[in-house]
């Protein structure tokens, strides 16, 4: 792989995108004949080689169980284990590594705070606000929590561009409100939370705040100590690392004050029948094995990203939104979702009466790879008046040729369809 950080001195330099694509090695594949055009990244990101390679190295050369062993292996796994905390704390700009948690993905980050946080601090009648655009992965925990715990969920409203309105949201804020769950970026419309302003209102009111930044991170830079958000968690696997790796931050004290998620090994400092003593956190929340491979996969991941500079990938991907947003609504027939003028580089779109799922399919045929359905956003769907859309996403290895051929396929679809 090019050393990137050698050749972006000049912060103002775009992105070398055809370097880019070289360190992606599935992006020279084909698909059906045609050249792949992927345009899942919101699903799921491809992996540039440095994430391959450095996990690769664990198993070749540094792999054993980790916090375990007092042999070199077990050492060098624990070592390269933490060091991938440390890269996550400064990623996000943590204070402290023991302030990240990791977990299997996104999803089980919400759960072990609403598991974890919610069983000890909610009570019957306190109140969590979420809004209209979230995934169900921050919905269903909480409902399964209502369920149990006999709390209110209330739901911030959007405009019908994706923007949340923000005077609705503090309107639900009031004296039994505990903790405001949102997402920092639509999955599905790309719409960006005003985040600070979000948390500014929440903590005014005493509410906890928990970000869902599985979309966000990957295009913008994220410092959670600026935000000043309670818990922040989002997914390896989108960020061009492995899948099995999540990360969940939190304030120190609000990590101290919740106890663990799942009982085993690893989250103890002693055990008898009688009573167990938990470790502090984050041990105290990553019962049994980790995942020591994918963290070590995901810190490869975030020191690609920033050698590639996060400013320069955010300039590129704002270009990419910018031209085949143009190229989209320059068709007739077609509807763009979430026109929101601050939004990251996903483009859902709907094509008259034809069913997402067959215009998938037959842009599949070219090579190119999108996402059809409600994208585990079925609320959001609701709100829309829809059962599903389109939705091309775009990531650093992207080309404006690659938005060209999205809106050939787009055209070719309709012709074949009419």
């Amino acid at each position: 792989m090019v050393d990137h950080a050698s050749h972006h001195s000049a912060a103002e330099a775009p992105l070398d995108v055809a370097q880019v694509r070289r360190d992606f090695p599935i992006l020279a594949e084909t698909v059906h004949g045609q050249p792949l055009v992927y345009l899942d990244t919101a699903a799921s990101a491809q992996k540039p080689r440095a994430v391959i390679e450095a996990m690769q190295a664990v198993y070749e050369r540094g792999y054993a169980n980790v916090h375990r062993a007092v042999h070199c292996l077990g050492a060098l796994a624990t070592d390269a284990y933490e060091a991938a905390r440390d890269d996550v704390a400064r990623f996000i700009n943590a204070e402290s590594a023991d302030q990240i948690v990791f977990t299997r993905n996104a999803t089980e980050a919400i759960n072990l705070v609403a598991s974890s946080y919610g069983r000890a601090a909610l009570a019957p009648g306190d109140e969590i606000v979420l809004s209209e655009m979230e995934h169900h992965a921050n919905i269903v925990p909480w409902q399964m929590l209502r369920h149990e715990r006999g709390i209110v969920l209330r739901i911030a409203p959007i405009d019908d561009d994706g923007a949340l309105r923000l005077d609705a949201f503090a309107d639900l804020l009031g004296e039994r409100t505990r903790l405001v769950a949102i997402t920092h970026c639509s999955n599905v419309l790309g719409a960006v939370t005003p985040i600070r302003h979000v948390i500014g209102l929440a903590h005014a009111a005493g509410a906890r705040v928990l970000v869902d930044g599985s979309q966000a991170i990957v295009h913008r830079r994220v410092d959670v100590q600026d935000l000043e958000a309670d818990f922040y968690v989002f997914t390896g696997h989108k960020l061009y690392g492995p899948t099995g790796i999540g990360v969940l931050y939190g304030k120190r004290e609000a990590l101290e004050a919740m106890p663990p998620y799942q009982g085993g090994g690893e989250m103890i400092e002693r055990v008898s029948f009688d009573a167990t003593i938990f470790k502090a956190p984050p041990h105290r929340f990553e019962a049994g094995t980790p995942p020591f491979v994918q963290a070590v996969g995901l810190a490869a991941a975030i020191r690609y990203l920033t050698s590639l500079g996060l400013d320069r990938i955010a300039a590129h991907e704002r270009d990419l939104l910018a031209y085949a947003t143009e190229k989209l609504v320059n068709i007739e027939g077609v509807r763009v979702f979430g026109t929101t003028p601050e939004k990251s580089p996903i483009l859902s779109f709907a094509v008259g009466d034809v069913h997402p799922f067959d215009l998938a399919t037959l842009l599949d045929r070219r090579g190119i790879a999108v996402r059809a359905g409600h994208h585990c956003a079925e609320p959001l769907m609701a709100r829309l008046g829809i059962t599903g859309v389109v939705r091309a996403s775009f990531g650093v290895y992207n080309t404006r040729a690659e938005a060209d051929a999205l809106a050939a396929g787009v055209r070719a679809a309709m012709d074949a369809l009419a």
